[in-house]
């Protein structure tokens, strides 16, 4: 089973997410790294594990303008869907054959393929942020992403069809309860073992609530692809040896 790490990061600096309320994030304080750059900590992570993903979600640009054209004169917000591509950039160079998976909140096919364009990355598509379901039906008949079927606590969040219609999903699918990020309260098992049900030889991936190595092992049981995590890993619940355990 595949462990990717997230880095919520938010004005420049990798944030603490907690159950979704993006406004409530602070910096981190990580025993892997010295601070709270985002370069500092993905190196931190992959001394850890030979991690070959990180997850970014670049909250500033989910997060930001949803405005066309020109943002205006003065403004220091960035368009939603509208990613950090310098930091980018500069992970991709730090740390060469690791896939960046990017979530900058892209709302419509061209943002989406702008940022599959970019070198070293997987496109995220979050369902929160995208304008309808039939993006993400072009999408993968054009190029590889990852759907992230977004939920916050028991309503989906996003086009309906996105949820009722399976047949849109593409190869690489993202479960994300919100409210179970960094809440230490479990993955949300039932959803995922539905999704499971319908998503046939997709990649389905876990994403909130792992709290260490017996989460990993029952979500490998049950034959999910893979678990985003952040909070386990810096917090030291999930070690060297269960990742390499885990990943094997």
């Amino acid at each position: 089973m595949q462990v990717v790490p997230v880095l919520d990061i938010k004005q420049g600096l990798v944030v603490r997410g907690v159950m979704g309320e993006r406004a409530n994030y602070r910096p981190i304080e990580t025993p892997l790294s010295q601070g709270p750059e985002p370069l500092a900590v993905a190196r931190g992570l992959l001394a850890l594990h030979p991690f070959d993903a990180l997850y970014i979600a670049d909250l500033d640009a989910i997060e930001g303008l949803a405005v066309e054209g020109v943002v205006a004169e003065g403004e220091t917000r960035r368009r939603r869907g509208e990613p950090d591509a310098a930091l980018i950039e500069s992970l991709v160079a730090a740390h060469p054959g690791v896939t960046l998976w990017l979530d900058a909140g892209v709302a419509n096919f061209d943002g989406a393929m702008a940022i599959d364009a970019l070198s070293g990355v997987l496109c995220v598509v979050g369902s929160e942020s995208v304008d309808e379901a039939e993006t993400v039906r072009r999408l993968a008949e054009e190029t590889d992403l990852a759907l992230s079927l977004d939920f916050r606590g028991e309503a989906f969040v996003g086009p309906p069809e996105l949820w009722s219609n399976e047949s849109l999903w593409p190869e690489t699918v993202i479960v994300m309860t919100l409210a179970k990020v960094g809440s230490g309260a479990g993955p949300d098992m039932d959803r995922l073992a539905e999704v499971m049900a319908r998503a046939g030889r997709r990649k389905v991936f876990a994403a909130g609530g792992v709290r260490g190595p017996a989460d990993l092992a029952a979500l490998k049981d049950m034959g999910i692809a893979g678990a985003l995590v952040a909070t386990a890993l810096h917090d030291g619940r999930i070690s060297a040896a269960d990742l390499a355990e885990t990943t094997m």
